[in-house]
């Protein structure tokens, strides 16, 4: 994989973060760091869009007869044959 080098300023504060999650063990140096929030953060965007798009999805598919506690029964019915 190819990379990119960057260049970046942050406040001092931040820089005391960051060197406080390196020294913590968690990252070997700020680049992972990084690398790590910015995974983070395609990963909320991706998770957002799917949202967005069952939004859409329950929206158009108009409404529904069934009790909020029938919807709900469905609904763990469904995650438990999904997760068996």
């Amino acid at each position: 994989m190819a990379m990119t080098r960057k260049t970046i300023t942050i406040t001092d504060q931040m820089d005391d973060w960051v060197k406080g999650q390196v020294e913590s063990g968690k990252y070997g140096n700020d680049s992972e760091y990084f690398r790590d929030l910015i995974r983070k953060d395609q990963s909320k965007e991706d998770n957002l869009e799917t949202l967005r798009n069952l939004l859409v999805e329950g929206e158009q598919s108009g409404s529904s007869n069934l009790s909020v506690t029938d919807i709900w029964d469905e609904a763990e019915e469904r995650h438990l044959a999904e997760n068996a």
